[in-house]
């Protein structure tokens, strides 16, 4: 088991909410922080009958426990019974218990409890595996084949796994909380959506190339983000000098599963496709760093309208970073971060990801870091 970076609460202390995509090992984690703790699996058949049924069984069986301040419990998919968070909302007001509510989808929680326990749960959520979590079985080409998932980075053919993997999310994710009608309509929808990761989204182009509406194509992109499997980038739009792109860019939220429905194949160094599953990575490294270190900061990418843009800008212009698969750096490369200090003058520090073999730094005070810096200063704290 890797040792993961998202440090959860002392068990009887807080309850929360844990989310993440299919696969990144929540209930491997609760699991080793929270074994002795009352335990609600509704994957196992027969719970899930039981409480979708009566989900009363859940208040009384802790009564019959004598639970109470100090106690934790432990639910894991959440989403399919979301009437246990009535019993649950009760049971924190009047027993003080404290509850790990983990799941992949708060589609369904959201149609069942509106409120999500009316702020009485803080929210955690797990990626899937950061380089600083593989430490030395961390291997670039790997990750950016493979993908984040634990299994799957592991897997040796990696291909079948996530075929069932997205087999899986269609099966369990959409089709049984019904959240399309038309399941095959879905499937050929995330084929095409897969080609515009890490890209501005056309709706339009994605609906005409699946024959749907651009309302159902905006409606499907929901899906994807209340699922867990694709989030939006925003653009930074403030305080412009010159026409900004203000559309957001939407990215999966794992590389692998991009890399089979887009049909990539194997990717090699120095292609146009490894470049853009690097950009992914990178925005994973991001996302999963400020999330587990609760970074007071959000995450932009910045466009003029001429084209000229850089990746990920970290709150108010703090750090701006271009992501180049490259290993070596030209003037070409660094146009955006260039461009932006003339709009921006107050940028703190400008950075380039790639593949070059030293770290380095421009006349003009943009850092160079190959892959390994990178990921040790970034999680050590030094570059946000």
């Amino acid at each position: 088991m890797f040792k993961r970076s998202l440090t959860l609460p002392k068990p009887g202390t807080e309850t929360f909410f844990l989310w993440g995509p299919r696969q990144t090992g929540k209930s491997t984690l609760l699991r080793a922080k929270y074994g002795d703790s009352h335990w609600v699996d509704l994957l196992m058949a027969d719970q899930f009958r039981r409480y979708v049924s009566r989900p009363e069984l859940l208040r009384q069986e802790l009564e019959a426990e004598n639970s109470g301040p100090g106690i934790q419990v432990v639910i894991d998919e959440i989403q399919k019974v979301p009437a246990l968070l009535d019993e649950v909302h009760w049971l924190i007001e009047n027993r003080g218990v404290h509850f790990a509510l983990c799941g992949s989808s708060a589609r369904k929680v959201k149609r069942g409890a509106a409120n999500l326990l009316g702020g009485r749960a803080v929210r955690y959520e797990l990626h899937g595996l950061s380089a600083n979590e593989l430490g030395r079985e961390f291997d670039l080409d790997r990750m950016l084949n493979h993908g984040y998932l634990p299994r799957i980075y592991q897997a040796s053919r990696p291909a079948r796994m996530l075929d069932a993997y997205i087999a899986d999310y269609l099966k369990e994710e959409v089709a049984a909380e019904s959240l399309v009608r038309d399941l095959q309509t879905f499937s050929n929808f995330l084929d095409v959506a897969a080609l515009s990761d890490g890209e501005i989204v056309n709706f339009s182009n994605i609906a005409r190339e699946c024959g749907v509406s651009s309302h159902t194509s905006k409606s499907h992109f929901q899906i994807l983000e209340d699922t867990l499997l694709g989030r939006w980038l925003p653009a930074y739009r403030k305080r412009p000098k010159r026409r900004v792109i203000g559309a957001p860019k939407f990215y999966f939220s794992d590389v692998g599963v991009v890399n089979r429905l887009a049909r990539r194949g194997e990717l090699s160094a120095g292609s146009e496709l490894y470049g853009k599953a690097f950009e992914n990575w990178v925005f994973h490294e991001l996302s999963a760093f400020m999330s587990y270190r609760e970074v007071d900061d959000r995450l932009f990418y910045w466009r003029l309208a001429s084209g000229i843009e850089v990746d990920f800008v970290i709150g108010n212009m703090q750090v701006a970073i271009e992501a180049k698969s490259g290993t070596r750096i030209t003037r070409d490369h660094l146009k955006g971060l260039r461009s932006l200090v003339e709009d921006h003058p107050g940028v703190k520090r400008r950075i380039v990801v790639c593949r070059e073999p030293q770290a380095r730094r421009t006349e003009d005070g943009i850092d160079i870091l190959p892959v390994t810096n990178f990921i040790r200063r970034l999680w050590d704290g030094d570059l946000v």
